[in-house]
């Protein structure tokens, strides 16, 4: 008989539990919209609460800026002054900047809660991890964002044209840190949503679209002077990060799970989602196999006598097997009928000793 140990039930019992903790569960819709505004509003008062080193700030400008000339990729100005002077282009990038940034998340966040459920919690995480590094990237490297550069000559388009679509410019100034460009969460962001379209959309307009967005917004926060390039870079390697994270606390990729999933009561009643092989303990009896009794008992010998000690030999019965009825020897010789179907030994005492003997 195989038996498993508790160590290995355990085991199997630890590793079934993990399974469906990680199973995509169907998500509830007032959870999430709680958890997406506390958030961002913690998101907007911590990067708004970091120290603004405006020197460091200014420093790390000029390294960057330095940096991008020395690679021959210091396209940021001549953009700017290009595209600044097409009103309605850059009024039309202002307006981009101020709004498509948080409309496109939400509205890909909403997709995936209708239409990819399966898919949500893993995705969100990839966004909320990607957020939160960001978080670091601000604290532990203040920059300047080009527009507010000394010794530059980028135009700083949401004053000149007297819009609105930036934190740090006009009279928000006062109440965002405008040293937080460094890594740029609108490339971040944008990119979180391209990838997800591209890889989940059927139809191949929306893919194209998934493309355009995040390139589109790179024109846009280089053209409007409120990142480097190399901003969007630190965006990209913080989008890697969340979803490593998603990976490591999902075991997929988002993409790769099942599109829809199991109602939370079905999770939580311990089902196994789909393809997922049930455990079956070791010491469980195959369907092919006979049962077998837990331990003999006691019967005759061969020659129906007892055994040396006084009592009836011990022998192992047989797996069962259909056979004729069996006889059980009386004290006087005789023999006695056992009931059809009983087996031998099984509910009946050893043979009692006559008094004459």
């Amino acid at each position: 008989m195989a038996t498993a140990s508790p160590l290995a039930d355990n085991g199997a019992s630890s590793r079934s539990r993990w399974a469906r903790r990680r199973s995509p569960r169907r998500p509830v819709i007032w959870f999430e919209l709680g958890l997406i505004g506390v958030s961002y509003f913690l998101y907007s008062m911590i990067r708004n609460a970091v120290p603004e080193h405006e020197t460091v700030a200014m420093k790390n400008a000029h390294w960057v800026w330095d940096l991008e000339r020395g690679l021959g990729l210091a396209f940021e100005e001549s953009w700017n002054h290009a595209i600044n002077s097409v009103t309605w282009l850059i009024v039309s990038m202002n307006y981009y900047y101020a709004t498509l940034h948080f409309v496109v998340t939400i509205g890909v966040l909403v997709w995936l809660y209708r239409f990819q459920p399966g898919r949500y919690a893993a995705a969100r995480t990839a966004l909320f991890a990607t957020t939160g590094v960001a978080l670091l990237g601000y604290y532990l490297y203040p920059l300047a964002p080009p527009r507010l550069m000394t010794g530059g000559d980028f135009i700083d388009t949401v004053i000149v044209h007297d819009t609105w679509g930036s934190m740090a410019s006009g009279n928000m100034a006062n109440v965002s840190n405008q040293y937080a460009a460094m890594p740029s969460m609108h490339i971040g962001w944008s990119a979180w949503c391209g990838v997800l379209i591209v890889l989940l959309a059927r139809p191949l307009w929306v893919k194209v679209l998934g493309v355009l967005y995040p390139a589109l917004t790179l024109v846009v926060i280089v053209a409007t002077a409120n990142h480097f390039w190399l901003d969007a870079v630190g965006g990209l390697l913080c989008l890697a990060f969340g979803f490593a994270v998603a990976l490591l606390w999902s075991g997929r990729l988002p993409h790769r799970l099942p599109a829809q999933a199991a109602r939370r009561g079905e999770a939580e009643s311990g089902d196994l989602p789909a393809g997922e092989p049930a455990t079956v303990p070791a010491s469980a009896p195959a369907a092919s196999e006979p049962a077998v009794p837990a331990g003999p008992e006691a019967v005759p010998g061969p020659d129906g006598k007892p055994g040396p000690d006084g009592k009836p030999e011990q022998d192992v019965p047989p797996a069962p097997v259909p056979q004729a009825p069996v006889r059980a020897a009386r004290s006087d010789g005789t023999r006695r009928a056992a009931p059809a179907g009983a087996h031998p030994g099984a509910g009946t005492q050893p043979p009692a000793r006559s008094s004459s003997s």
